[in-house]
This record gives structure tokens, sequence and C-alpha cells, in this order.
């Protein structure tokens, strides 16, 4: 595949930044210690009173769809939770959930970020991982987290993968990827498109994971499959898939967790 500019940051508007204004990794205010939601209601919403619904009214200005966006986001309890935690993005409680499924996390000591923008994933690594070596990357700017390196450059230009290792200084324990090309709205396309950018990804993680490591990526609903399933499978000893809570329902969007890195080598036939 051609290499052409790419499109990184967290895909999907929902994962749009909640707070412009970081204190350290989260806000001030916030829970410490990893205290962190797992569930499909963070924060214990759905102990308390039932939360009352916003409606948006359309301003002059405003089109339709931007109206129903902003009444989601309102709406949305990992939006409220993410902005009581001080974490850029309702994205951060995508990846504690798929931690508290998987536990990759776990003396993970190199971590690479790619799409790393508003940087909700970031600091979800450097809260459960302190110490460790953190490399973001996204073509949008973001703003510095405390205990991680941040690298503006698209993901898809040559010099990208040696820049992102010379950052490291060694081997990964985990790379994470929740890149996503721009949608288009048409299923199959969409789907091309979003494995497309996990095959790079992929082909990245190959050439920096230590043995063991693993690699999480975002797909879309159909998840990986031909020969990227294949390859996935031939190179980490266990390749699953799932949807965290905190995922939309209405949206395409799932995530691939390959662990168990067995090396780099030849691709199967």
């Amino acid at each position: 595949m051609s290499r052409g500019r790419g499109s990184s940051g967290r895909g999907g508007g929902g994962n749009r930044p909640v707070s412009s204004r970081p204190v350290g990794n989260r806000a001030a205010g916030s829970r410490a210690g990893g205290s962190s939601p797992t569930g499909s209601t963070p924060g214990g919403a759905s102990k308390g009173a039932r939360q009352v619904a916003v409606r948006v009214k359309t301003a002059r200005k405003r089109t339709h769809s931007s109206t129903l966006w902003l009444q989601r986001q309102l709406n949305d309890p990992y939006v409220t939770e993410a902005r009581r935690q001080g974490y850029r993005s309702r994205a951060a409680f995508k990846i504690i959930q798929l931690d508290e499924k998987f536990d990759f996390f776990r003396d993970a000591k190199r971590i690479v970020d790619l799409g790393a923008a508003p940087g909700g994933w970031s600091q979800v690594a450097a809260d459960r991982v302190p110490g460790a070596k953190i490399v973001a990357l996204d073509i949008l700017p973001m703003d510095e987290i405390s205990g991680v390196e941040v690298l503006l450059q698209d993901f898809l230009a040559d010099e990208a993968p040696e820049r992102l290792k010379a950052a490291l200084g060694g081997p990964a324990d985990l790379v994470l990827s929740d890149m996503a090309p721009p949608t288009t709205g048409h299923t199959k396309t969409d789907h091309l498109r979003i494995i497309a950018m996990c095959e790079m990804a992929l082909h990245f993680a190959e050439e920096v994971l230590a043995p063991g490591g693993t690699f999480v990526c975002k797909v879309f609903q159909g998840g990986t499959e031909g020969e990227l399933l294949n390859r996935m499978k031939h190179h980490f000893t266990s390749v699953k898939h799932a949807k965290p809570p905190a995922s939309r329902a209405d949206s395409a969007e799932l995530y691939v967790v390959a662990s168990g890195f067995r090396g780099a080598g030849p691709a199967p036939e």
C-alpha cells in the first residue's frame, strides 16, 4: 500500500476533547491511585437518581447534526466522568476497560500510543504504569502530559517509525493504536480503510515489540479477517476482539488485542 498523508487521532466524533486545561496527568480534584470506573455507567452514575436528559435547541448557526452531537455529549455519563477525573476524552475509559479485561499494562516498561490526541490513553498509561517510557504520536497537536514524550508527526511519513524508535530507546512492551481515518458513511469502504490503518500499525508493532509484547488496535465491525488475522495469529499467541462498554452501542468500532508476541519472522503464506 502506498504511503499517503494519514489521519491520526481518536476516531469517531464522540472522542473529542472534553477538557482543554490539563493539570498534570489529570485535573485537580480527580481520583488518584488508579481508581477509575470500569463499568458501563462510570462513577456510580446508575446508583443515585436517574440522570435527567438534556435537550439542546438548534441555534441559528449550528447545524442539526452538530446539535445532535452536543446533545449526545451532554447526556453521556462517560463525558461527564472524564471531565470530573481530568481525562481529556471519554476514550480514556475504553482503554481502562480493555486493560481490566486483558491486563496489558502490567509490567509494561515501554509503551507507544499511536493516534494519541487529545491524550486520554496516554494519561491512563502514565497513571497505571508510573515510570514507564511512554511515547505518544499524532498528526494533531496535543498538550504535554507528565511522564509522556509527545511527538507531533504524521504516522504515515517515512521518518515516523525511526523517530518513534529513537524516542523509545529500546523494544516496546505495548503498542496502542486508536488511529482511524475519517469515515465516509459507506460501511464496506470504512472497514477497508480502518483495516489498512491497522495493517500499518501492526507492521510497526512487529518491528518494535519485545517478545511477549502486546498490540492493541482499533478496527470496525467485522474485526480483523483474512490475511491480517492470519498474520496476527502467526506472530502472537493470542488474538481477541472486544468492544468495551465505553464504546457507544451505535458505534461500529471494535478493538483487537494481540498478546504474546513471538518475535519478528516471515509472514505466513
